[in-house]
Parts: structure tokens; C-alpha cells; sequence
């Protein structure tokens, strides 16, 4: 057979390079046509690409931990005995990044007109992918402020959501500390007219006491990318959580009657968190100001309504699929969506544009136990709801014929929201909206 180039296959629209972080096939290793030859990851997905063809694995192009394009060449496949050719793809694509060519290619500047150069090596010895180099040479970043980045990627390497969640908060005068030294520099303010100037100190991190007994676990990739993102939506938004309980019977009823002839009739089991999507996404489109992203001193109102659900992950850690355009979906089709999601997050299956472009997101505590959280928002949208244990309590039921006492199915819903854009008339009313919408639920309707 004629040799072929296993190519590094676009991840989703955002997706622009990916990291190789394990072969599972060595050079001269027989590969069975769509057998995973690597793994890859992106900034939240693992996924292994396969062969497109069966053969022998003739030569890896790049190394673990390297970095590479969307589209590049990072393996040759061939017949037994074969050697591999150059003649489809450039030496200078190919050639691992140790190699010389990649050394020259570091060494080249990457220029904007009107902006700084940025060399893909500083003088730290720190690299910079084209991506990276490329967003900072358009925002007027140089290397050397590159360099007080702190990277959430292999070998502390600045990523792409590394440097986006830098910009908005470049202020003037900040002030970096390290446990060593302590020096003050001049950063360039925010392009934000109504921002206002201020010093953004970089806070010393605790001294840990390792006492014997206790247990060092190093956190993986995953976590420390959650982490990341969690402390940085505290600091790009100011959170303020709102709650209500609801009166959840009618959904508690209509699902505890429907759900065998539903599972018979569909082959998917219903939980309650598409009723929860559906009753979100009947309030955002009354209150569409509540799915929106902030832009510096801009606000963007999304048109399509995209639903992230948060689920936990075997391995402890959190990921979040988004329901597209959940809107244009009924019942049975949010059932599936969530199942299908769901599933295939708990067994790595996602695809990276799967967990990319929600609106807003769901989060449901009540899954362990809880009757209430204060979630943090999923940058960059500006609300997140969740949704607690259900339980059964006394209640006040208004009749026509007076009140009275009853058992009823009661949940809290708590939502976090950014106060730069929602205040808590918006952020009220649409917490307010969704418990409507929930205990309205028609206990006679069909699936």
C-alpha cells in the first residue's frame, strides 16, 4: 500500500492545536484500520485518533507533549518494510520540534503590524505556540510580558484560555510576588473605557505544613484546569446567588406515571433534568437578557439557546456537555440529548465541540444529597442555576375552598449570577420564572 499521513483532525470550530499526550503504537507496530494509533488532548477533552487505514506504523512525527496544528502530519502509516516519505508533506511541518528545523522555527518573531515581536522561545526558556503568539502580538503583549503569565499547561506552558483569561484583567502597576522576589512593573490598562484603573496584585500562596501521615496527590490535568477556571470566574465576575423553593409535585407524579411506558416506548429512561432544561428554557425566552456574555463594555445577546448540564466524571472531576439549540427540542428529544451526553461524558466519548458555546448552565446538587448550593458561573455566560435534593414536606396548598395542609414534593433552586449585567430585579424575576414554569407542569400531558 501506498503510505498515508495520519492527520491531527479538527476538535470543534474554537479548536486550533492539540497536545499528543500518549502513543499507543510504536514506530514498526501493525495498526488495524480505525485502531487508536495516539492519544490527544485539548484544553477539557482526551479523545485518541485512529487509523484511517490498516498497516504499519512507519514513523512518529512528533513527541509526546508536543504541541501541534489542526491539519499537520504527526504520523506516517505505510505497508510493511516501507520508508517514509517526505514528498506529501514538508520536512519543515513534520519534523518533531526537537529536531533543527523546529529550533529555527522557535527562534523566528512573530509580528503584528504595529505590534511587538514575540519569539516562540524567551529567554526563559518557555514556549509559546503559534496561538498564543498570535492572540498576544494582536492585544500588543510582548515576551516579556508573556513571561508573568502564569500557564495552566504541560510544563507550566501558557494556553490559549491562559492568555484570554489574562486580558481582561491587565491593570496598571501590577505588582508580581513570588515567595523569592517581589518587583513591580508597568502593564498596559484595559481598552474598557468605563474601566477604571486599578492594582491587581498577584496573591502569595499559603505555606504548606506537610505533617507526617499526610498523603501528597498530584492533581491531573482535568483538575487543574478546573481549578483555573474556577478561580478566575470569581475574579472576572461578581457573584450573587438567589433562591426560591418550588413545588415540584406535578413533575415528581407525572414522571413517576410515565416513566416504564416512556422507557418502553423510546428505549431511554427520563430523569427529571430535561423537565428542569425545559422549564429554563421556556424563562430564558421570556427573559432573553439573562442569556448573554460580557465583552469588555459590551454585552453580546445570544441568539441560540444552549444549555450546559454539569456532570461528574468517575475520576471525581466535572465536566459540561452543552444541549444545542435546546429550544428546538421537545421532550423526547432533551431526553435523548441528556442521556447521549451524559453517557459518553462518563466513558471520555465527548468531542470537543461538545462541551463548547453554552448559554447557560444547569448543575444539579441534589444528586448528592444537597438541598441548595451557590454554584460558580461558567465563563463566559452570566447565570448558572442549581438545582437541589427534592423532598417531601408540609405545605401550605391554596384552594378555592380555603387552605390547607398537604405533603408536597419541594426542591430549592439557587442561581448564581454576574452583577456587572444582572442585578437582582433581572436575576429574581428569572429564578422566579423557571419555579413557574415547574409548578405549572401539566400532570396530564404527553410525552
Amino acid at each position: 500500500m501506498a503510505q498515508i499521513e495520519l492527520i491531527m483532525p479538527k476538535m470543534g470550530e474554537s479548536v486550533a492545536e492539540a497536545t499528543i499526550i500518549k502513543w499507543l503504537k510504536n514506530e514498526g507496530d501493525t495498526i488495524e484500520q480505525e485502531e487508536s494509533v495516539l492519544e490527544i488532548a485539548t484544553d477539557k477533552v482526551d479523545s485518541e485518533i485512529p487509523a484511517p487505514d490498516a498497516g504499519i506504523l512507519i514513523k512518529k512525527l512528533y513527541n509526546e507533549g508536543d504541541v501541534v496544528k489542526v491539519g499537520q502530519a504527526i504520523a506516517i502509516i505505510g505497508s510493511e518494510g516501507t520508508t517514509p516519505s517526505v514528498k506529501s508533506t514538508p520536512i519543515a511541518e513534520i519534523t518533531p520540534t526537537n529536531d533543527k528545523t523546529a529550533d529555527t522555527e522557535k527562534s523566528k518573531p512573530l509580528t503584528e503590524s504595529g505590534h511587538k515581536s514575540i519569539t516562540a522561545s524567551s529567554a526563559t526558556g518557555r514556549f509559546y505556540s503559534p496561538l498564543v503568539r498570535s492572540i498576544a502580538a494582536k492585544e500588543g503583549i510582548d515576551t516579556a510580558e508573556l513571561d508573568t503569565i502564569d500557564g495552566s499547561g504541560k510544563e507550566g506552558r501558557v494556553t490559549k484560555q491562559d492568555l484570554l483569561a489574562y486580558l481582561p484583567n491587565r491593570g496598571t502597576n501590577t505588582i508580581k510576588i513570588n515567595p523569592t522576589q517581589i518587583q513591580e512593573q508597568t502593564v498596559k490598562p484595559t481598552t474598557s473605557a468605563s474601566a477604571q484603573q486599578v492594582k491587581d496584585f498577584s496573591i502569595k500562596k499559603p505555606d504548606i505544613t506537610i505533617n507526617p501521615g499526610d498523603e501528597i496527590i498530584e492533581m491531573d490535568r482535568m483538575r487543574k484546569l478546573i481549578a483555573e477556571h474556577m478561580v478566575m470566574s470569581k475574579h472576572v465576575s461578581p457573584h450573587v446567588t438567589s433562591f426560591i423553593e418550588v413545588d415540584v409535585t406535578n413533575m415528581v407524579m407525572w414522571r413517576e406515571n410515565v416513566k416504564n411506558a416512556f422507557q418502553k416506548r423510546e428505549n431511554e429512561k427520563i430523569t427529571f433534568t430535561p423537565l428542569f432544561i425545559e422549564a429554563i428554557v421556556k424563562a430564558i425566552k421570556d427573559l432573553p437578557l439573562i442569556n448573554i456574555s460580557v465583552d469588555g463594555d459590551k454585552i453580546i445577546k445570544r441568539k441560540r439557546i444552549n444549555i450546559g448540564m454539569a456532570t461528574a466524571l468517575p475520576s471525581g472531576n466535572l465536566i459540561v456537555p452543552v444541549v444545542k439549540d435546546a429550544d428546538q427540542k421537545n421532550l423526547i428529544g432533551l431526553t435523548k440529548a441528556v442521556n447521549d451526553l451524559s453517557t459518553r461524558a462518563r466513558n471520555n466519548k465527548l468531542q470537543p465541540d461538545e462541551i463548547q458555546g453554552g448559554t447557560f448552565t444547569l448543575t444539579n446538587v441534589g444528586t448528592f444529597g444537597n438541598v441548595m448550593g451557590t454554584p460558580i458561573i461558567n465563563q463566559p455566560q452570566v447565570a448558572i442555576m442549581a438545582t437541589g435534593a427534592i423532598r417531601k414536606k408540609p405545605a401550605v396548598i391554596e384552594t378555592p375552598f380555603g387552605d390547607t395542609i398537604g405533603i408536597r414534593h419541594m426542591m430549592f433552586l439557587s442561581m448564581s449570577y454576574d452583577h456587572r449585567v444582572v442585578d437582582g430585579s433581572l436575576g429574581g424575576s428569572f429564578i422566579k420564572k423557571v419555579a413557574d414554569y415547574m409548578e405549572a407542569f401539566d400532570i396530564n400531558r404527553d410525552f
